[in-house]
C-alpha cells in the first residue's frame, strides 16, 4: 500500500499540467501559493518544475538568438541552450538553495534545507521573463532579479514566518550587493564584447593590407631586394600589433622582458 501511494506521489510529480498551473500560480498569486505550498514531499516535484522552467527558457533563448536578441552569454550558446540550462539550472539551483538556508537560518528560521530548496526552485519561474527583458542592456537584469528577490522575500515570510521588518531588510541588502554585482559583470561583459569587435575589424583590415602586400611580393617575385621585403614585413608587423589590445600588448611585453631578465641570469 505504501508502495502504491509513493508511485503515485511519483506520478504526481511528473505531471506537466500541474506544473503550468504552479507556475501560473507563483506569477499571478505568489503570496498565496508559497503559503499553501508543501514543505515536504522529496525533492523530485520541484526538481522537474525547475527543469521544465529551463527548458522552457533555453527554447525561447534559442529562438531569440536567431533574431540578434538576447543577453550577451545566451546569445553565443544558441540552440545548445536547450540541454545546457537545465544541467545549469538544477546544479545552480542546489547551491542557491543552501546559500538561502543559511540565510534563513540566521534570520530564525526553523525549516529544513528541503523546504528552502522548495522555495528557490519553484521561483524558477522567473526563467520565463528572463529571455524576454535579458536583452535590454541592464534593465533585463534589474527585473529579472527584482522579480527573484521579490519571490524570496515573500518566502521568507510565508513559508519561514519572519516578520516582514527583518525579511525587508535580510532581502533587501542581498538584492543590493546581487544587483551591483551583476550590474558590474554585465557591463565588465559589454565593454569586453565592444572591444573585441573593435579588435576585429582591425585584424580583418590588418589582414587585407597584408594579402595586398604579400600579392605584390609575388609578382615582383626575385625583382623585390632584401630591404623591400622586409620593409613589407614590417608594415605587415606593426599592422598587426597596433590591432592588438594595449593590455595584450602590454602583457606580451612583460613576457619578453622576463624571458630577456632570464636569459641573462642563466648567462
Amino acid at each position: 500500500m505504501a508502495q502504491n501511494e509513493n508511485e503515485k506521489e511519483e506520478a504526481k510529480g511528473f505531471d506537466l499540467s500541474r506544473v503550468i498551473e504552479d507556475a501560473k500560480s507563483v506569477i499571478t498569486q505568489p503570496v498565496e501559493f508559497y503559503r499553501a505550498m508543501p514543505q515536504i514531499g522529496g525533492f523530485t516535484e520541484p526538481c522537474i518544475f525547475l527543469a521544465v522552467m529551463a527548458v522552457l527558457m533555453g527554447a525561447m533563448t534559442a529562438v531569440l538568438s536567431l533574431f540578434g536578441l538576447g543577453h550577451i552569454g545566451a546569445m553565443a550558446i544558441g540552440f545548445s541552450s536547450l540541454f545546457l540550462f537545465p544541467i545549469m539550472a538544477l546544479i545552480g539551483s542546489f547551491i542557491g538553495a543552501l546559500i538561502m538556508f543559511v540565510i534563513w537560518k540566521l534570520m530564525g528560521s526553523t525549516k529544513d534545507y528541503e523546504a528552502a530548496y522548495r522555495c528557490v526552485s519553484y521561483a524558477s519561474v522567473i526563467y520565463l521573463i528572463m529571455p524576454l527583458v535579458g536583452w535590454i542592456p541592464y534593465l533585463g537584469t534589474i527585473v529579472s532579479l527584482g522579480l527573484g528577490m521579490y519571490l524570496m522575500y515573500i518566502a521568507t515570510m510565508e513559508v519561514h514566518g519572519i516578520k516582514q521588518q527583518t525579511a525587508q531588510t535580510a532581502i533587501g541588502i542581498l538584492a543590493a550587493v546581487l544587483l551591483l554585482m551583476q550590474l558590474s559583470g554585465e557591463y565588465n561583459a559589454r565593454n569586453y564584447q565592444a572591444k573585441m569587435e573593435a579588435v576585429g575589424e582591425k585584424w580583418q583590415k590588418s589582414a587585407e593590407e597584408a594579402s595586398k602586400t604579400f600579392e605584390k611580393m609575388a609578382k615582383k617575385g626575385e625583382d623585390m631586394t632584401p630591404e623591400e621585403a622586409g620593409k613589407a614585413l614590417g608594415e605587415f608587423l606593426k599592422g598587426m600589433s597596433e590591432a592588438m589590445p594595449e593590455d595584450v600588448k602590454r602583457k606580451m611585453e612583460e613576457a619578453a622582458a622576463e624571458a630577456e631578465a632570464e636569459v641573462k641570469s642563466n648567462e
